[in-house]
């Protein structure tokens, strides 16, 4: 049977993915509508026979969702290849967007057999840890910027590495209002953020991505993290070097971009 020009992108896009590749930009048609940029995501995600560790939101933004004109965040799969450990070295290319500093959770695998929709009522039982992480975002394609959150979501939700800061034993703290700082002191870049960044709330962003992944009947049958969104929005990286990411509460992480 003859592959669709769709299913051939695709093709090209995990491969790019697993080869660390950068290739032409998809069409816009695939990638324009959130609708058809997370079919297009969805197609990809089923070619990669790697472990998945968790779920990552994107577009968590308030700004953002407004100045796009999008009705809601995103969510894709985030792989094992890459999930580093605190203070590991990534490599970044022209399609690099910058770096963020995010909220996440460890969420418990007796999430996949609840029932009904998960709420701020119900969604702390299935919270077993919470930790800061840097997020690394990029495309795997000769693209530049944001405009719209399909470009992003099609191409694996736009991640490029995830770093996990230590985990602390889930206990309800005003998640939606503490104090977040990037910095590279080496390029003298300081960024200031607040975890009121992120939906509202961090705890909005979990409770969306796990009804997202409810949605659509995926059951990963084990612990599993959720990565909420930027606390200080995308953050250009000015120059090589350690990068320090600071959350009131919840502790630091550190990456070396080079």
């Amino acid at each position: 049977m003859k592959k669709t020009l769709k299913d051939k992108l695709s093709d090209k896009l995990v491969n790019a993915f697993l080869k660390n590749k950068i290739i032409a930009a998809i069409p816009k048609k695939f990638t324009k509508k959130l609708t058809d940029a997370d079919k297009f995501r969805k197609l990809c995600e089923s070619k990669i026979k790697e472990p998945i560790i968790g779920y990552k939101a994107g577009g968590t933004g308030i700004p953002l969702l407004k100045k796009l004109k999008e009705k809601e965040p995103f969510y894709a799969s985030v792989y094992k290849r890459n999930f580093l450990k605190n203070g590991k070295r990534v490599r970044i290319n022209k399609s690099t967007l910058g770096i963020e500093l995010e909220v996440c959770y460890l969420i418990k695998k007796s999430f996949f057999n609840s029932k009904g929709l998960i709420t701020n009522k119900n969604i702390a039982k299935f919270i077993s840890h919470m930790a800061p992480c840097i997020e690394v975002v990029g495309y795997r394609q000769k693209r530049k910027g944001i405009t719209s959150f399909g470009d992003l979501s099609s191409d694996f939700g736009g991640n490029v590495k995830f770093l996990i800061g230590q985990k602390k034993k889930y206990k309800k703290i005003n998640i939606g209002n503490l104090k977040a700082n990037i910095s590279n002191k080496k390029v003298k870049q300081s960024v200031n953020g607040n975890t009121n960044a992120v939906y509202i709330n961090p705890l909005n962003s979990l409770r969306f991505v796990l009804n997202k992944v409810k949605k659509d009947k995926v059951d990963l049958g084990k612990n599993f993290y959720v990565f909420t969104g930027s606390t200080v929005g995308v953050v250009p990286i000015l120059g090589k070097g350690l990068y320090t990411g600071k959350i009131d509460k919840l502790g630091s992480v550190k990456t070396i971009i080079s």
